[in-house]
C-alpha cells in the first residue's frame, strides 16, 4: 500500500506537505500544555460529558489553568454544559480563540460553528449517503485541526472528550503519541463494564497508555431530603474491575438530578452545589488526577 509520499505526482494538492505542517503546529502549540489527559468510555449513557465539564471546572477552581477539547465532532455536548454555547468564534494571528467559561476553562468544540440546534455535521461528498466512506478520516482531521490550530495557550490541563467507541483512543494517540493520561468511566451496569473493559484493555494493554483511573457514575440515588441511598443499578464489580487491570479507582459519583440540570442550563454543578455528596466524590476524582501527575514530577 502506497503512502501520498510515495506517489509522484498528488495533483499539485501538496497533501502530503499540509498533513506535515499541521503535525508541526500542533506539536508546537502543545508545548504549552503541562497535561493532556483523555475522558473515556467506550459505552454511551455513563455520563462521560458531565464528568468532563465539571471535573474541568474543579481543576479550575482549584487554581489550574485548564482546557476542553469536544472530540465528539458529530454530537458535541460540552459547550453547552460549560456554558459557553454560542459564544462568537474569533481569529487571531496565531489560531482561532477558543471560548471561556465564567471559571475561566477554555473551550474548543464544534458546536460553537453550527448555526442552530437542528444543524447537524455534514461531511462533503457527492451525497450524504456516500459521506459514510470518508467519515471517519474527516473526524480525524477536524480533531487534528482542533488541536493545531486553536489558541489554548499556557495550560496545566487540557482535557479531551472522546465519543463512545473503543475505536477512539487510537485515533487520538496517532494524534498526540505523548497523552498523559486516561480517565475511564463506567456506571455500575454489567453491560456498561462488558464495553469499558474493552476500553481498559486498548488503554493499557495495547496502546500503553498511562490510566490515571477508573471512575463508576450513578452508582447511587442519595434522597435529598433524609441522605439515605439507594442503588440505581444492580451492584456493580467496578473496583474488582479496576483491579483486575491494576488501574487505581479514583472513585464512585452517587447520581444527583441537579448535575443534569446545572449542565443543561450551562452551570458547573461543582460550584452551584458545592456541598453535595456528588460535588465531593467528584473533587476527590480532580485531586487524585492532579496527584498522578505531581507523582511523575
Amino acid at each position: 500500500m502506497k503512502t501520498y509520499n510515495d506517489l509522484p505526482n498528488d495533483g499539485g494538492s501538496d497533501i502530503a506537505g499540509q498533513v506535515t505542517r499541521q503535525l508541526s503546529r500542533l506539536e508546537e502549540r502543545l508545548k504549552s500544555v503541562r497535561h493532556t489527559v483523555a475522558i473515556m468510555s467506550g459505552k454511551g449513557g455513563v455520563g462521560k460529558s458531565s464528568i468532563t465539564a465539571n471535573l474541568a471546572s474543579t481543576l479550575a477552581m482549584r487554581g489550574n489553568s485548564v482546557g476542553v477539547l469536544d472530540a465528539d465532532i458529530n454530537g458535541p455536548s460540552i459547550a453547552k454544559m460549560i456554558g459557553v454555547r454560542g459564544a462568537k468564534v474569533d481569529y487571531g494571528a496565531n489560531g482561532v480563540k477558543p471560548a471561556v467559561s465564567p471559571l475561566g476553562v477554555r473551550v474548543m468544540s464544534m458546536d460553537l460553528f453550527l448555526k442552530d440546534d437542528e444543524t447537524p455535521v455534514l461531511w462533503e461528498a457527492q451525497t450524504q449517503k456516500d459521506a459514510f466512506t470518508w467519515r471517519g478520516t474527516m473526524e480525524i482531521s477536524a480533531l487534528r485541526e482542533f488541536l493545531s490550530d486553536t489558541e489554548w495557550g499556557v495550560l496545566d490541563y487540557l482535557l479531551i472528550d472522546l465519543p463512545p467507541g473503543t475505536d477512539r483512543l487510537p485515533n487520538l494517540v496517532d494524534l498526540l503519541p505523548s497523552l498523559g493520561g486516561t480517565v475511564v468511566i463506567t456506571i455500575p451496569s454489567g453491560i456498561s463494564q462488558l464495553v469499558v473493559k474493552k476500553s481498559l484493555t486498548m488503554a493499557k494493554k495495547l496502546l500503553n497508555t498511562p490510566v490515571i483511573g477508573l471512575v463508576e457514575n450513578m452508582t447511587a440515588y442519595v434522597c435529598a431530603d433524609c441522605g439515605r441511598a439507594e442503588d440505581m443499578f444492580p451492584s456493580g464489580n467496578t473496583e474488582e474491575m479496576a483491579r483486575q487491570f491494576e488501574v487505581p479507582f479514583l472513585g464512585k459519583i452517587p447520581f444527583d438530578p441537579r448535575l443534569s440540570m446545572a449542565a443543561d442550563n450551562g452551570n458547573a454543578f461543582v460550584e452551584e452545589y458545592a456541598g453535595t455528596p456528588a460535588s465531593r466524590s467528584i473533587t476527590k476524582i480532580a485531586q487524585k488526577t492532579e496527584s498522578f501527575f505531581n507523582r511523575k514530577i
